[in-house]
This record gives C-alpha cells, sequence and structure tokens, in this order.
C-alpha cells in the first residue's frame, strides 16, 4: 500500500503544479508560468479525469496514467531533448516562454524555464512511483 499512496502523491502533486499553468504566476517581473487556460484547459480537465481514474481503478488506471505520462513526454521532454515537438515550433515555444524565469537562455534554442524544470522532474518521479505501483490483486497476493 506504501507504494500506491507514493504513486497517488507524486501524481497529485504534479496536477496541482501543472495548475499553476490555468492562471499563470508571476514572481517580481517575470512569470513562473504564464497563464494558459484557454490554451491548456482541456489538457488539464484530461489530466484531471486520468488521474481520478487513476485513482479510483486499478490495472487500467495504471495504464491510462503511464500513457498520459507518454504523452507529457512527447509534449514536453521531446523539444528539451530534440529541439522539435509535437506542440508548434521551437520559436513560438522560445518566443511564448521568453517572459518566464530561465536559468539558461540560448538564442533560437528552446531551453525550459523553471516551471517546465520542476515540470520534467514531477512527470518523471510520478512515472516511476505510478510504474513501481503495484496492481492491487498482486499487492493482496504477496502478503
Amino acid at each position: 500500500m506504501a507504494k500506491k499512496k507514493i504513486a497517488i502523491a507524486a501524481n497529485l502533486l504534479l496536477l496541482i503544479w501543472f495548475s499553476l499553468d490555468m492562471f499563470g504566476v508571476k514572481i517580481g517581473d517575470k512569470y513562473l508560468v504564464e497563464g494558459a487556460l484557454k490554451e491548456d484547459g482541456m489538457f488539464m480537465i484530461i489530466s484531471i479525469i486520468v488521474f481520478l481514474i487513476f485513482l479510483y481503478t486499478d490495472k487500467i488506471g495504471k495504464t491510462i496514467q503511464l500513457g498520459w505520462f507518454l504523452l507529457q513526454f512527447l509534449a514536453h521532454e521531446w523539444y528539451t531533448i530534440f529541439g522539435k515537438g509535437l506542440m508548434g515550433s521551437v520559436e513560438g515555444k522560445v518566443a511564448y516562454f521568453e517572459d518566464c524565469i530561465q536559468f539558461i537562455n540560448i538564442p533560437g534554442r528552446y531551453v525550459p524555464d523553471l516551471w517546465h524544470i520542476v515540470l520534467h522532474v514531477l512527470i518523471i518521479i510520478a512515472f516511476f512511483a505510478t510504474l513501481r505501483m503495484p496492481n492491487e490483486h498482486q499487492e493482496v497476493s504477496s502478503k
């Protein structure tokens, strides 16, 4: 049961962090994340539904949640690793996030800002926590 609680906590933390994207958070003259309710609202709804399915079902919820992580990887980490991706152009991504808190700025290259770095880490943590979580019938039979 401990692995399931860790997976639920990791996924809930990821969902809370992602929700900051809906309305934005500004720190001083920079954004932690700009509000993107119009652009990402549907993804927030999908994230909530996937999390609820994960929370209230056994194997199917885990499978759907892992599939959702794959899509998140393609939408986020792919840009960072390969410099291109599924969600618009790199130039558009660079321009959209130029007012966000950044550690490194390389002209013409998308480098994740602070919010995205934390998002990437939380996606990875939640993915592995979910992957390691036993199905209910496995956990009961191992006792």
